[in-house]
């Protein structure tokens, strides 16, 4: 028989959203914050991301780094933060069964923030057929493997993706004192930016192949090498000991499917509005769970506004009414995927093909309510549309449609 506490807000995910999330609502003056994480660290992915990119401009960090500072705001905030703990499944509406070094228990609270994150799919998930040698990775299995646990990983390696999270993941394999014989690419350019794919062609030599699909693994005991089949139909073996999968993100939902939440077909997370409000009252969510990958600063940055969210309805504020926003090809997805009036939280959108030159235009029942150019758009790689729009939604009318669209067509 499992424990039962009470608490006023639960935090499920000690990343950057998670965290941030904390922070606020206990310095707000929310009197028992609880944050919980599975992991043995708290900080998220950041703790094994020793590149630079993290703080700010004028205060720059490595992952570790920041995500110690994340930690610290939380605790010193005074919010608990357990680590080694796996919440298993919901209790209540806004109640979880959990696990951890103590037993299993029941947290029931007044909110619950998910900010689960996102994973990387692995080889077995994306259908690539072949042995099952080791040398296979993911780009956070690398990260892990090289800065937290010291280990070898071979001498030749093939990254498999072309966005910021393969580039990272090639300076991973080099700091492992490894040789990245080639970046793998089925998309016709890179989809980070045209100075870091620069760097690693010119600087460190980097092979990248464009148009390009890994079909098979090849070798046994460890992996020998990699088939790929170029977009004219051309195979070749790339010998190596190495490949490392990268992006390809899905948002860890499994709590989320779970309890019932409704999922957006987009981006595979919980649907939510501008509060990031889930469909289930109290519940909320912020990150990567939300849409896979963001920066850390964008999680943060969500948590935090989920943080507000969360203490208006500890007020007894009530919900807001949206409608649905939805994206028309060649755009994939956008977040959040309701709005109403009165939100002001930019939002996050992906497109399936490169764009450059156009035009988003936001639109309800044929009105035009906003437009806003775009100069360049990849896939996977943040697209930005801002919120000053939403003053002019009509909630009883139709879905919010975003659309791409020719500078030249009015």
């Amino acid at each position: 028989m499992s424990a039962t506490r009470q608490i006023d807000v639960l935090v499920v995910g000690a990343g950057p959203a998670g965290l941030a999330a904390a922070a606020r609502l206990a310095a707000a003056g929310v009197a028992r914050v609880e944050v919980l994480d599975r992991e043995r660290q708290a900080g998220g992915v950041p703790r094994h991301c020793f590149h630079g990119g993290y703080g700010t401009w004028l205060h720059p960090l490595t992952g570790p780094a920041y995500a110690h500072l994340l930690v610290i705001a939380a605790r010193s905030a005074g919010a608990v933060v357990r680590t080694g703990v796996t919440a298993l499944d919901w209790a209540g509406p806004t109640a979880l069964h959990t696990v951890g070094p103590q037993g299993p228990e029941t947290i029931e609270a007044r909110a619950v923030v998910l900010a689960t994150g996102a994973r990387e799919r692995p080889r077995t998930a994306r259908l690539v057929p072949g042995t099952r040698p080791a040398g296979v990775f993911t780009t956070g299995e690398l990260q892990q493997a090289v800065h937290l646990f010291g280990q070898h990983i071979g001498t030749r390696a093939v990254v498999v993706g072309a966005e910021d999270v393969s580039y990272a993941a090639a300076a991973t394999v080099r700091a492992a004192g490894a040789a990245v014989v080639a970046m793998v690419t089925d998309l016709p350019l890179p989809q980070t930016s045209p100075a870091r794919a620069a760097d690693a062609r010119l600087r460190h030599g980097i092979p990248l192949l464009t148009d390009t699909t890994v079909t098979e693994l090849l070798g046994h005991g460890r992996l020998s090498g990699v088939r790929v089949r170029h977009r004219d139909g051309r195979t070749v073996v790339l010998p190596c000991d190495t490949v490392v999968f990268t992006g390809d993100f899905v948002p860890d939902h499994e709590l989320a499917r779970r309890g019932g939440l409704t999922l957006d077909t987009g981006t595979r997370g919980p649907a939510v509005d501008g509060t990031l409000h889930t469909s289930r009252p109290g519940v909320f969510a912020a990150g990567s769970l939300l849409h896979a990958v963001e920066s850390a600063a964008t999680a943060a940055r969500e948590g935090t506004h989920a943080a507000g969210a969360v203490l208006k309805a500890l007020d007894g504020a009530q919900r807001a009414v949206g409608v649905s926003l939805l994206v028309d090809a060649p755009l994939r997805w956008i977040a959040p995927n309701l709005v109403a009036p009165t939100d002001r939280l930019p939002y996050v959108l992906r497109t399936a093909t490169p764009l450059a030159r156009k035009v988003l235009r936001v639109t309800q029942d044929g009105r035009t309510l906003h437009r806003e150019h775009l100069a360049r758009a990849l896939p996977n790689r943040t697209v930005t549309l801002r919120s000053g729009w939403t003053h002019a939604v009509d909630i009883k009318g139709g879905a919010v449609h975003v659309l791409v669209e020719d500078p030249r067509v009015r």
